[in-house]
């Protein structure tokens, strides 16, 4: 048998970290799995809560008669230190960037997905936002929950998504099986490598699978995002153009207020527009997420697009630990 050139180890795993794949470097897995399986996550989860709590009570004290800045400074400085430390010891800031590099050099592909969903999603809204029900719940809805209920929505969608993905990557991992390695791994560090060892696939790591789940959580997510910030702007365009103040006032019963003059100056639209925005194209982003996951058709397309990354991950993964096997 040849010998792998000199350093395929180490281009492979400067590969995995290059396609948002830490945790398919056995050391930088065993390191994460350390940290989760020992009591200083414990530890470091109630400091987090601990100073986001007196963060959101200092900045209460400060402003008596503004409660509600308050919980949005505890809600981000709680969401800022979980993002550090999820980023840094996590290494999920990997993840991230590679989805956000693919979902971005691959707007193209991911229109005609879109527009699948958003003939019936724009129906749906829109009704909503001409509705004065929502405009009475979302427009005089205090602030800091109007977050709460985006917040929730984003969880909603996380969870159906979680529920999804770990079957996409099982069943590609079932199919990267025999010649198909070597086939997967052209255009790859593992390519020459591939046809000399003895690459079979073995079952991949729980924190490996969990990894490729969380690089398709992130592409999904970042494209409801998008979609999400394209329907916002939709509809503070529509509402200022249709949607007179006085006809606000008689569906809310309240005069229109304004957006904070911080806010205001940047997006010159009034402060019940603003909420029933937010909300509803927070609640289109959950709509848009339940289709993905039930929609055969799209889901089909959608994993067309990364069922390539997934069996090239699959595939590079069984030569490293291959190679790993023959060294040692």
């Amino acid at each position: 048998m040849a010998t792998p050139p000199a350093g395929t180890t180490e281009q492979i795993e400067a590969w995995f970290d290059d396609h948002g794949l830490p945790y398919f470097t056995g050391d930088r897995a065993d390191t994460v799995e350390g940290w989760l399986s020992s009591k200083r996550i414990v530890a470091v989860i109630v400091l987090i809560v601990g100073v986001s709590v007196a963060a959101g009570f200092a900045v209460g004290a400060a402003w008596s008669d503004r409660g509600s800045l308050g919980t949005a400074v505890g809600v981000l400085v709680f969401l800022a230190l979980l993002g550090l430390f999820a980023g840094r010891l996590l290494r999920m800031g990997t993840m991230l960037r590679w989805a956000v590099r693919r979902t971005f050099s691959s707007l193209g592909l991911m229109f005609p997905l879109l527009t699948r969903a958003l003939p019936l999603l724009l129906l749906a809204v829109t009704f909503l936002f001409i509705n004065a029900e929502v405009w009475q719940v979302a427009a005089l809805m205090p602030r800091h929950v109007l977050w709460i209920a985006v917040a929730f929505f984003a969880a909603i969608a996380a969870v159906f998504l979680l529920v999804r993905l770990p079957e996409e990557v099982r069943e590609v991992e079932r199919d990267v099986v025999g010649p198909r390695v070597a086939e997967c791994c052209a255009g790859t560090p593992a390519e020459d490598a591939a046809r000399q060892v003895t690459a079979v696939p073995p079952d991949l790591p729980r924190f490996a699978r969990a990894n490729l789940v969380l690089v398709l959580l992130f592409n999904q997510a970042i494209q409801v995002l998008l979609l999400s910030l394209g329907l916002f702007a939709f509809f503070v365009v529509f509402g200022s153009l249709t949607i007179p103040d006085s006809t606000v006032e008689a569906w809310t019963g309240q005069p229109v207020s304004d957006l904070p003059s911080s806010l205001g100056r940047l997006v010159p639209v009034t402060n019940d527009l603003w909420q029933v925005s937010v909300f509803l194209s927070a609640f289109a982003g959950l709509y848009f997420t339940v289709y993905a996951v039930t929609d055969e058709t799209y889901r089909s397309q959608f994993f067309a697009g990364v069922s390539t990354e997934l069996e090239q991950a699959v595939a590079v993964n069984a030569v490293y630990v291959s190679l790993n096997r023959e060294s040692s």
